[in-house]
C-alpha cells in the first residue's frame, strides 16, 4: 500500500511571507509614511465572517499593513452595500479591497463585486479579473488566491513546468474551480473538468496525474477513485461536529495530498497579501511579474 506524503501549505506560506515583507521593507525604506490600506467589508450577521476578519486583521499587524473594517450592520440594503464599495474603490488612500462572503440573505454577491476596482479586488472574484485570466493575460491581473495556491501546492510536487501534467479538477465553482481551470490551461496543463454527478469517477481519474477536488461535499474523494501516482489537492471546506474537513478522504493511498486543515488554506491566507502588494504597484503603474 501507498504511503501518502503529506504536503503541507505552511512551508510555501512561509515563503510568500518573506518576499510580501521584502516589498513592505522596500517601500518603508524608500517612503516611511506609506503603508498599504487594506479593508474587509461586512454585509451580514455571519459569525464564521468576523472570526475570518480578525485573522486578517492579525496577520496585517504582523506584516505592518494598515486594516480596516467597513461593517455594514447584519441587513444592509444592495445600493448600501454598492455605495460602500464605490467608495473603497475610489479612495486613493485604499488599496485593496475584501468583500466578505456570504452575504446577508437577500443581497447579490455577483451585482456587489461589480462595484469593486479591478485592480483593489485582492481576492480576485471581479468578472474584470476572472476575464483576464480566461484571456491568458494573468499579468494583468489579481488572481484568485485559493487557485493559485493549488497551483502552487502542484508545481511543488509536479515540478515548476506544468506543461503536459494531467489534472482532474472536481468542482467547477465560481471561487476555485472555474478559474483555476483557466489558471492550469495558461500553464499548458490537460484539464479534465469533472463534478460530483460524473459518472464513473474512478475511470475518468485514473490517467490523470493529479486530482483537485473543490466541491463541499465532505468524503466525495474516496480510496476507490485514486491510485498510486496521484497527487491530490484537496481546496473543499466542510464544516462537521468534529471540526473543519475538506471534500477527501485524508491519508489516501497516493503519492502526495494536502490535508484539511493545513494544506491550501496558510497558503491562501499569504498569497491574498502577496495580492496586495501586487495590488498597490498595479495602482502605481509599476512593473509586476
Amino acid at each position: 500500500m501507498t504511503e501518502s506524503r503529506s504536503l503541507l501549505g505552511k512551508p510555501l506560506a512561509d515563503e510568500v511571507t518573506r518576499g510580501v515583507r521584502e516589498a513592505l521593507a522596500k517601500w518603508a525604506n524608500l517612503e516611511p509614511s506609506f503603508r498599504p490600506h487594506l479593508v474587509s467589508v461586512l454585509a451580514s450577521s455571519d459569525p464564521a465572517s468576523r472570526v475570518y476578519v480578525e485573522s486578517k486583521a492579525r496577520r496585517a499587524r504582523k506584516l505592518g499593513v494598515e486594516f480596516g473594517v467597513r461593517d455594514l450592520g447584519p441587513q444592509p440594503t444592495q445600493d448600501d452595500l454598492h455605495a460602500a464599495l464605490r467608495e473603497l474603490s475610489a479612495d486613493p488612500a485604499v488599496h485593496g479591497i475584501v468583500l466578505e462572503l456570504p452575504l446577508a440573505p437577500g443581497l447579490d454577491a455577483d451585482a456587489a463585486l461589480l462595484h469593486i476596482e479591478p485592480r483593489k479586488d485582492v481576492e480576485g472574484l471581479t468578472p474584470a479579473n476572472l476575464a483576464l485570466i480566461a484571456a491568458g493575460r494573468e499579468s494583468e491581473a489579481l488572481l484568485p488566491p485559493t487557485p493559485r495556491s493549488v497551483r502552487f501546492l502542484l508545481r511543488a510536487v509536479l515540478g515548476d513546468d506544468l506543461r503536459g501534467v494531467r489534472v482532474g479538477l472536481i468542482g467547477p465553482g465560481r471561487t476555485v474551480g472555474r478559474p483555476l481551470a483557466f489558471m492550469l490551461n495558461n500553464r499548458g496543463v490537460t484539464v479534465t473538468l469533472c463534478n460530483e454527478h460524473t459518472r464513473d469517477l474512478a475511470g475518468v481519474l485514473a490517467p490523470q496525474d493529479a486530482v483537485v477536488v473543490a466541491v463541499g461535499r465532505e468524503g466525495l474523494l474516496r480510496p476507490e477513485h485514486v491510485q498510486p501516482h496521484h497527487v491530490v489537492i484537496d481546496a473543499g471546506i466542510n464544516v462537521t461536529p468534529e471540526g473543519v474537513v475538506g471534500d477527501a478522504v485524508p491519508d489516501l493511498p497516493v503519492r502526495a495530498q494536502t490535508p484539511v486543515p493545513g494544506g491550501v488554506g496558510p497558503l491562501t491566507s499569504a498569497l491574498m497579501y502577496q495580492n496586495l502588494v501586487r495590488a498597490v504597484k498595479l495602482q502605481r503603474g509599476e512593473r509586476v511579474e
